[in-house]
């Protein structure tokens, strides 16, 4: 089982896939040809599930580091006898507009080892193992290559020299001398296309060249932000770049797939897909650090995979990228799990549950996007209106909430307020929805909903709002309050939830739990670590209430645990600090970008939030 931590790794994306690939040169994740198909390299799940290595054979020291601008990444390591440089990129297409990067994408892991000092003998390792770890594939030597054949595609792997194959895989022993350079790349072929023969040294560095401009011309092009932290803020735009599906815009939630959120625990989950909650969130922080173009790909993503016609039928929470509705969950049991955390699943059970939040989420992404909509065409007219109503109607229904609990629904107060949220947007968006004589129905909803949360949502024994209408139990959703602009942010009662938030639900380091998990309310055994979204909430809810020394303390608190080369998982555990869950996580890095902005427009005298 792979006992590597999790944030050794680095993120590679061309927009349509991703790897990650470890502090000493090992590709241990890649799916291909999209985010969710199914492995070729996975031993960051299992040993026997695949990778690619490429490191020297002497005992080395490594440091590494993006590119400037780009997400092609450079790992220098240090030998006694010599430097070498491994430049590792998931190839975009060939493109001189920004706005299609990727979009040609050729589905090819490219690889590039430079000696800069003395000399360096490398070792070459490729282990394919498609399928999760199922399949073994037949491999043949080509010219200036091997060929893998088995599963649902063929490998075509290009190297400098001849090889060796046993066992099910590639060796490679070079020499390099200081100023040599030598490429390696893997690229994938689906059954039925013309396989393409091995890749010329000078076509594989051409095509790491060209993947960093395109990466740094986005960058250059898309990035305007200037506030505090702003090399992070960067960075993060640039990581919910890599984690979007540029054939339909949509933000996979992670990179993984059952990442752990606590060692040896069952809390062990599917994120390679698209969520509907995660539109308001990454709207705000793509256009923060990113631009509008890619906020409105997402969201025309969104109306169009979440669009159906039965309206007793709930929002569905999740999509594939490619706007698929069943995401049924299943278990790989012949792969063990990160450090031994089993089941290994793929899929999502969650997709099919009443989660009542989303239609708020939806139409808050719509209100974000008023502007550049402008007169919206009438089917998505009739779906957003379609969304109100059903927010309307349903508001008073039990759920699985945010968390996706898979114990007994509950009245989660979160969903509430995002009922709430969808009608206040609505009734915003009246106009443009062509939907003026709905108003006066929405706002009397409204009203009888804002109601209730302030009457049932506020509980005095806790002295904060709470998880859910029946329960004294807190849980940091609530902080969401102000920052949907249902009260402002200075309001004792937020004030005082935020306190007891800080009191009852952090750790010894700082960081904020979602909930607790020994409640039982999620159904689930065992527990989790501190949740990196929910800590940024509570900066973003600080920073507006007034409190920005405080913001400033949270806030760097959660990116003190930042990877080396950028990077945050889902969670962090108490006890040692670790990166916890699948990784890098979109929802860590839209906190952040949302929490720097806050306190930056705090500091300069303009509240961030519920000023809709």
């Amino acid at each position: 089982m792979s006992d590597i931590p999790i944030a050794d790794h680095a993120l590679l994306s061309d927009r349509h896939s991703a790897a990650l690939v470890t502090r000493d040169g090992s590709i241990d994740w890649l799916c291909f040809p999209r985010f969710d198909s199914e492995s070729v390299f996975a031993s960051i799940l299992d040993d026997d599930a695949g990778h690619w290595s490429i490191r020297p054979t002497a005992p080395s020291t490594s440091t590494r580091s993006y590119v400037e601008g780009s997400m092609v990444l450079q790992t220098t390591f240090h030998t006694d006898e010599g430097t070498l440089e491994l430049l590792d990129a998931l190839e975009l297409g060939d493109s001189t507009d920004p706005h299609s990067l990727g979009e040609n994408a050729p589905h090819a892991l490219l690889r590039g080892v430079h000696c800069t000092a003395g000399r360096v003998t490398i070792e070459m390792i490729c282990r394919p193992r498609p399928e999760y770890g199922l399949v073994v594939p037949i491999l043949a030597e080509i010219e200036s290559g091997v060929i893998a054949t088995g599963g649902s595609g063929r490998l075509t792997l290009s190297l400098p020299d001849a090889a060796t194959i046993i066992d099910g895989e590639v060796r490679m022993q070079l020499t390099l001398d200081a100023g040599q350079h030598q490429y390696f790349a893997l690229q994938r072929t689906p059954l039925g296309e013309p396989l393409p023969g091995a890749r010329t040294q000078d076509e594989i560095a051409a095509g790491l060249a060209t993947t960093t401009a395109s990466w740094q011309e986005w960058s250059e092009i898309h990035q305007s932000y200037d506030g505090p932290w702003r090399e992070l803020v960067h960075h993060s735009g640039r990581v919910l770049q890599a984690l979007s599906y540029q054939p339909t815009g949509a933000i996979v939630a992670a990179a993984t797939t059952s990442l752990p959120e606590e060692i040896g625990g069952e809390r062990n989950w599917d994120y390679r897909y698209a969520w509907v909650r995660d539109a308001s969130f990454t709207m705000k922080a793509l256009w923060v650090a990113a631009c509008p173009d890619e906020a409105h790909e997402f969201f025309a993503f969104m109306t169009a995979a979440a669009a159906h016609s039965q309206p007793d039928r709930h929002l569905q929470i999740m999509f594939g990228v490619g706007g698929e509705h069943d995401l049924s969950e299943r278990l790989l049991p012949q792969l063990s799990g990160w450090r031994g955390s089993a089941p290994v699943r793929v899929g999502n059970g969650a997709w099919d549950q009443p989660q009542l939040d989303v239609y708020g989420e939806l139409l808050d992404a719509a209100f974000r996007l008023r502007e550049q909509l402008g007169d919206i065409e009438p089917a998505t007219r009739t779906f957003l209106v379609a969304l109100a109503d059903a927010a309307a109607a349903q508001w008073e229904q039990p759920d699985n909430g945010i968390w996706e609990v898979r114990g007994e629904p509950r009245h989660f107060l979160y969903s509430k307020l995002m009922c709430w949220v969808a009608l206040d947007r609505a009734i915003a968006l009246a106009d443009q929805l062509h939907a003026t004589d709905r108003v006066a129905e929405w706002s009397a909803t409204a009203a009888r909903i804002r109601a209730a949360i302030l009457e049932e949502g506020w509980n005095e024994e806790a002295g904060a709002f709470t998880q859910s209408f029946d329960s004294a139990d807190l849980d940091a959703s609530s902080l969401m309050i102000p920052i949907v602009g249902f009260l402002p942010a200075s309001d004792p009662r937020v004030l005082a939830t935020a306190d007891a938030i800080i009191e009852r639900l952090t750790d010894d380091r700082g960081l904020v739990f979602r909930y607790q998990t020994h409640t039982g309310v999620d159904g689930l055994d065992g527990n989790e670590g501190t949740f990196l979204l929910c800590t940024f909430w509570l900066a973003r809810v600080l920073a507006s209430g007034g409190r920005v020394d405080e913001a400033r303390d949270v806030f760097e608190r959660a990116v003190s645990h930042i990877s080396d080369v950028g990077l945050l998982a889902e969670e962090i555990d108490s006890e040692t600090g670790e990166q916890l869950g699948n990784f890098p996580q979109a929802f860590s890095h839209v906190g952040l970008v949302n929490a720097a902005w806050a306190i930056d427009q705090a500091e300069r005298g303009h509240p961030a939030d519920g000023d809709h």
